[in-house]
This record gives C-alpha cells, structure tokens and sequence, in this order.
C-alpha cells in the first residue's frame, strides 16, 4: 500500500459538504472523488481529509489522503492526478495534485494551519456571474472598523460564542492567528469585502459566526467593546448571525516542512 496525498479543488453549491452520508443520501464530494478512484483504479477506498467543508463550502486547497494498492500498470502522481480528474468531468471537482507521502502522514492530524477566506459582495445589485460564491449584503459596511474590530478575536480564547450548538470538537478553545478584512472597490459601485483567517484548527461554524458578527461592526450596530463582551460571554446567543456557507473558501492547508 501507498498512501497518497491528494491537494482538491471544489465548487461546494451543490454539494451536501465534504463527508459521505449514508447509502443513497445526497452528494458529497467525498464520494465524488471516492467513485472516481474506485472508477479508474478498481479499488474502493476511504479519503482522510484535513476539514470537513459544510453544505455549499467551497475549496482552492482542500486536502485529503488515501492508500491505494499497486495498479496494473506502473503510474506516477501526475498520471494518477489525471486518471482521477478523468472520472469527475461532470463534477465541479478538481484533483490539482497527487504526492507519496509516508505511511505516518494524516491529512488532519498532520496539519499545523489552515487559511479560510470569505467573500461578500457588498452592492446594490445582488451578483449574477458569482451568484453562490460570496454573500450578497446590500447595506453599506464599513470594512475599516470590521477590521479593526477583527483584531480584538486573535489570540487564545475560549470561542463557545462562534461555536455552533452541534460542534463536535472537546474543546472550544483555539488560538486565531490572523483575521484580516480588507475590500476591493467595485468599478460600478459597491465593493468585494474579503476576510481571511488563519488556525491550526476551527470550531464548527466558527469562521461563519465571526463574519456574521463582523458585520454588526460594519454596519454602525456594534462597536469593539460588543465584540470583547460577546467573546467574553462564551454563549452563542450572544454573537452575530452565522453568514452563509455560500462566501466561504478553503484555502489552503499547510503541514510541518513545506
């Protein structure tokens, strides 16, 4: 056996989320990439992944890890990459890349950070070409502030009010890195407000629920003393709405000597 790691990108819309359901439930894009390997190769296999994306999440780096058994035929990882994306043509789903990695790489376990990106596009006009891929807020926000206000969740804290009531995780304590909002002006109007953020791990909805409760911020609602005491607060009720997967991006996942 040899365990491959797999770097995906995927257009979530619509997609039940990342992880298989039971038989003949809805579409993940697991059992996209699972059907496609057992297409080309024979063989039915479990991928590992890094994050289990929601309903409608979408990936630029997304990564998981499989092991596979010897082919028919010798294949390198470009080969393989190939041979899998040939099996997801009708899926908005991408292998970009296939490496060997060691029998003691996991595609969760191993990583040390992840990059979420989301989207709103901030206009009068609701979008048409990214219709799905950002979240569409027509009152003004003032990105300014948002950032400022940003600044007041980094560092280690318990984050119980970002937490969505279902979260699996033992723990609501996690230490935030970077969350950072700029915005892109619009030619026509209006802006494309962008916020990243970077852990080595994220409670269920976390990056939603912060985004939701930024925009408080934004629009002149809440001032930093609000975030400081809902953050405080460690109850969910106490923060902003959870914004929709549809402006969320996975970015990038990164492990120990790269």
């Amino acid at each position: 056996m040899q365990r491959y790691k797999l770097t995906i990108e995927y257009q979530g819309t619509d997609y039940a989320g990342w992880q298989r359901q039971e038989e003949g439930g809805p579409r993940t894009v697991q059992l996209a990439i699972q059907e496609a390997i057992q297409a080309f190769s024979g063989q039915s296999v479990t991928l590992y992944v890094a994050g289990r994306t929601d309903a409608g999440v979408h990936a630029l780096g997304q990564v998981a890890h499989v092991n596979l058994e010897s082919f028919n035929r010798e294949m390198d990882e470009v080969e393989i990459a190939k041979a899998i994306n040939a099996h997801l043509r009708s899926e908005p789903v991408a292998v970009l890349k296939v490496e060997k990695v060691s029998d003691d790489f996991h595609a969760r376990f191993s990583a040390t950070n992840k990059l979420y990106r989301y989207y709103i596009s901030n206009r009068l006009a609701s979008p048409t070409l990214r219709a799905g891929k950002t979240w569409y807020f027509k009152r003004p926000l003032d990105v300014d502030k948002m950032h400022e206000a940003a600044q007041l969740l980094l560092g280690h804290h318990d984050f119980t009010t970002f937490r969505d009531s279902q979260c699996q995780a033992k723990s609501p304590v996690k230490t935030l890195y970077r969350l950072d909002v700029w915005a892109v002006p619009e030619p026509t109007g209006g802006q494309e407000i962008i916020i990243e953020t970077e852990s080595q791990s994220f409670l269920h909805h976390q990056v939603r629920n912060m985004v939701g409760t930024l925009t408080l911020v934004g629009e002149g609602k809440w001032d930093n003393n609000d975030i400081v005491n809902a953050l405080e607060a460690k109850d969910r009720t106490k923060g902003g709405q959870t914004a929709p997967s549809d402006g969320l991006y996975l970015v990038r996942i990164d492990y120990e000597g790269e």
